[in-house]
């Protein structure tokens, strides 16, 4: 994963934020559709009891822009801006020409699909990006709580109650009050998080220098701290919480030094460390604990054995460096995703080319999620698109979700019910929320 210097995050925001709208704008619009700009920056963490910047279901059936972007009021037209976003748009590549080389092998896919229907756009929920290749920064728990990223805080937010909370504060001095072996007393000090897990209660945040942070939800305080290495190579790229064959709960870390440690949840002990010649960027454990998939600083990433770290089969295919990797339930099935704008579909019964190679519009697929029923994947490029494939129909038709910002995160919640999106903008950041099509959309009415 390329270098990357977190002080710069103000030269990255201004390379691509969505110039031309200004907050005066803004506020004008939403003076003129009546409604009371009563919200205020100070209530960072406070209930919501006027949510005036987001949008509903029923506004945007009304016409009203899902993210309350006032085209009307502007020079350009959304269908304007979109084409030169997709003209302008440099996706970031460490392979040069690597997106144009792995046009040839996509397959088409239809478009139209309608799987998950648009329920609201919370502006009062900012979600941030530390790292620009980097975008685990968002988990739901449940179709109602999700969990981000938002500067220096993890938030969780309840789309039940209307409410935000900080979970975890790192701006400052972060220590455990817990004690087990290996734990880094004296903790540490304004951590720049790199990658987020959250599963039932237990939240892992991965930093720039290697720091794990282990909280439960439901207990006051850090429950572990440790560091990985002390390599100059520290950052932690990604982490993935799972339930092992024993039922017993681990996490595993990848790093950019090219290892994966993998942790147990009772005692925070590391049981296992692999290494490997390049950096990893993500790993994904098979649904029966046996196999991982690797993928990282390297066009081929890597099927290996969950215990032994051994190689089964090299992933060949890919042009350019792989962020992402997701299992399908039924454990045959796991995708990756690239630099080179594609995600590959792959069967580990026949691992000697992908199934599928799907094709985004503007850059590298950097997120991948599958729902829990194996129905949808969803693939997330750096910005603008998410596309939700149907699974169980061989990918063949697509649900394409267009908006306009920097992604930080996708995730379904685990009944398959939400799907979530963290949208990072200087004007219009906001989490998406979705909710999957079913036979009782009369219940809108009621939300």
């Amino acid at each position: 994963m390329a270098q990357y210097q977190v002080d710069d995050i103000d030269h990255m925001e201004d390379d691509f934020e969505m110039g031309g709208f200004h907050e005066e704008m803004e506020e004008e619009y939403y003076n003129d559709l009546g409604m009371d700009d009563s919200e205020s920056d100070d209530d960072e963490y406070g209930h919501l009891s006027t949510n005036i910047r987001d949008t509903s279901s029923a506004q945007a059936r009304k016409g009203i822009d899902i993210q309350g972007i006032p085209w009307e009021r502007l020079n350009i037209t959304r269908e304007n801006y979109r084409q030169t976003r997709l003209e302008q748009y440099k996706n970031y590549e460490n392979i040069p020409q690597s997106g144009e080389g792995s046009e040839k092998e996509c397959q088409p896919t239809a478009k139209g699909g309608a799987y998950y229907e648009f329920q609201r756009n919370t502006r009062s929920v900012k979600s941030t990006i530390l790292h620009f290749q980097l975008r685990n920064l968002v988990w739901a728990t449940s179709k109602h709580d999700v969990y981000l990223i938002s500067h220096f805080s993890v938030i969780h937010w309840s789309s039940l109650t209307r409410r935000k909370t900080e979970v975890l504060d790192v701006s400052g001095h972060v220590a455990p009050n817990e004690k087990y072996p290996g734990n880094l007393f004296e903790g540490f000090t304004k951590t720049q998080v790199s990658t987020l897990a959250v599963k039932d209660k237990l939240l892992v945040a991965g930093g720039f220098q290697g720091e794990l942070i282990c909280k439960y939800i439901d207990r006051p305080g850090v429950s572990f701290c440790s560091r990985t290495t002390y390599d100059d190579n520290a950052i932690t790229n990604a982490i993935d919480i799972y339930d092992s064959p024993s039922g017993a709960v681990h996490f595993m870390a990848s790093n950019n030094d090219g290892g994966i440690r993998n942790f147990d949840l009772e005692y925070f002990q590391r049981t296992k460390h692999f290494q490997f010649p390049w950096p990893v960027n993500h790993s994904s454990l098979s649904p029966d604990g046996k196999q991982l998939v690797i993928v990282g600083d390297n066009p081929d990433g890597l099927l290996v054995d969950s215990n032994t770290g051994k190689t089964i089969a090299p992933l060949c295919g890919h042009l350019d460096f792989s962020f992402a990797s997701a299992w399908h339930p039924n454990g045959h099935v796991f995708a990756t995703g690239n630099q080179d704008k594609t995600c590959r579909v792959w069967d580990t019964r026949n691992l000697s080319k992908s199934v599928s190679v799907l094709k985004g519009n503007l850059g590298a697929v950097r997120s991948i999620r599958f729902t829990s029923d194996g129905q949808f994947m969803a693939t997330a490029e750096p910005a603008d698109f998410v596309h939700v494939y149907n699974a169980k129909n061989g990918y063949e038709k697509q649900q394409e979700i267009d908006f306009f910002g920097e992604i930080s995160g996708v995730s379904f919640s685990p009944d398959t019910d939400s799907l979530f999106i963290g949208v990072w903008d200087r004007t219009y950041g906001s989490l998406l929320q979705y909710s999957r099509c079913r036979n009782y959309s009369y219940l809108d009415s009621l939300m």
